[in-house]
């Protein structure tokens, strides 16, 4: 009897927290908490509104013209209803994040609904006339009850979580963890206050710190901060097929997979354009540059790899195969003083000749001190183009449409540049 009803509470308890959690934060069902095929960034940020750090924090988005939202405590909204004007006069999503900071695990489904998101809602409503629309549940966990009863809501969670409400991660730590998970498309979670439980009182500072920096990168990385429903917006209306989704996941998941394979370094954590990686040149064929330097068989070469996630990424929003040759020259040229430095002072590229490199996307090279050669004929042409027109419908969403524009400007081509070259133009 005993165990019958240890058995029955332990299968209320997996039906009512761990099924929803499966469910959310595992396979995304309900919720929303990535963006798809979108330059955009959704910063949000948790716990406040507060009025030592939120102030400082809406002067900082406003001087770097970033949007954000903000998941306000209902309780907080009452006692600060200046800032909650504030955040919407300043063109803010404001969102809900109960009117406690308690978990919905240990309330009712109808005290989560009625007590916390929709007071919280009508609190926000009489101060800015304008009733939230987004929801994200403290800790992120919702009971199996809140996925019907708060359809009135979009759930919106998070796909980057640098762990900001811990002082000791400190400022140059959380830069580093944010630049390097930020991607297009990212939501990402952030706190405002450090008043709830288990955060320390001062990490909303650091954050404000590593922000700042975090945000010029951002803009030069092409990456626009934006509100999450101007994310959830842009992802709606560039949706892919079935077929291609499942293709770009197979895709990217080679990539993952190649990258260790072959010890690809990253050379810019903030830019992840290109990787590089020392191999044998083993062309047929000596390439000759201009300035006499001669990359024979052999002889080791700096091999740049353009990362396919991002080229997915800016082959959204282009428009045509020239406008995203036009962005990866831009985002390539802003490498290039860093991929010299690497091969001029990094002794893993001491005995290298030069930077070398295949692609279709050579149009504009030349400007950077690159020199087009053609492909010889022969087997490996003949892969190389088919793996490159393949790569180009993945990356591409409108890839098999792109493939019929000019297909004699879409030749996979030799791009190479000597050592002494980049110094010449980079580092001297």
């Amino acid at each position: 009897m005993k165990e019958r009803l240890l058995f029955t509470l332990v299968l209320i308890i997996g039906i009512y927290m761990i099924v929803p959690w499966i469910a959310t934060r595992i396979f995304a069902i309900g919720v929303f908490r990535k963006g798809k095929l979108s330059s955009q960034v959704a910063l949000t940020f948790d716990d406040g509104p507060d009025p030592a750090y939120t102030p400082v924090l809406l002067d900082l988005l406003r001087r770097h013209g970033a949007k954000a939202t903000f998941f306000v405590l209902g309780s907080k909204a009452e006692r600060y209803p200046d800032l909650i004007e504030r955040i919407h006069r300043d063109g803010h999503q404001i969102g809900i994040h109960n009117y406690s900071h308690k978990s919905n695990w240990f309330m009712s489904p109808w005290t989560v609904r009625r007590k916390q998101a929709d007071r919280s809602a009508d609190i926000v409503a009489s101060i800015t006339g304008t009733k939230p629309v987004v929801y994200r549940p403290p800790w992120g966990v919702l009971n199996v009850f809140d996925l019907f009863l708060l359809k009135s809501y979009t759930v919106v969670l998070w796909s980057v979580m640098p762990k900001d409400w811990r002082s000791r991660v400190g400022r140059t730590k959380l830069k580093s963890r944010l630049l390097s998970r930020i991607r297009e498309g990212s939501v990402v979670l952030l706190h405002d206050s450090g008043d709830t439980f288990g955060a320390d009182a001062d990490a909303p500072g650091y954050m404000l710190n590593a922000l700042d920096e975090v945000l010029a990168s951002m803009k030069q990385r092409g990456l626009e901060p934006v509100r999450v429903d101007e994310l959830l917006n842009s992802s709606l209306k560039h949706r892919l097929g079935l077929f291609k989704r499942v293709l770009v996941n197979a895709w990217m998941a080679w990539e993952r997979c190649f990258v260790k394979l072959f010890h690809l370094k990253l050379v810019d954590i903030g830019n992840p354009l290109v990787k590089l990686r020392v191999r044998e040149y083993q062309g047929r064929q000596s390439i000759v540059l201009p300035d006499g330097e001669q990359i024979r068989k052999g002889d080791l070469v700096a091999e740049m790899h353009l990362d396919n996630y991002t080229l997915f990424r800016l082959g959204i929003d282009s428009r045509s195969s020239v406008q995203l040759a036009t962005q990866l020259i831009r985002r390539t040229r802003m490498l290039m003083p860093e991929i010299s430095k690497l091969l001029l002072t990094d002794p893993q590229y001491q005995h290298v000749k030069g930077l070398y490199g295949i692609t279709m996307i050579h149009r504009g090279s030349k400007q950077l001190g690159f020199t087009v050669f053609d492909l010889p004929n022969g087997w490996f042409a003949r892969m190389t183009r088919t793996y490159l027109r393949l790569l180009l419908y993945v990356v591409h969403p409108n890839g098999k449409e792109r493939l019929k524009e000019k297909t004699n400007l879409l030749e996979p081509k030799i791009v190479a540049i000597s050592k002494n070259e980049l110094k010449i133009r980079y580092i001297a």
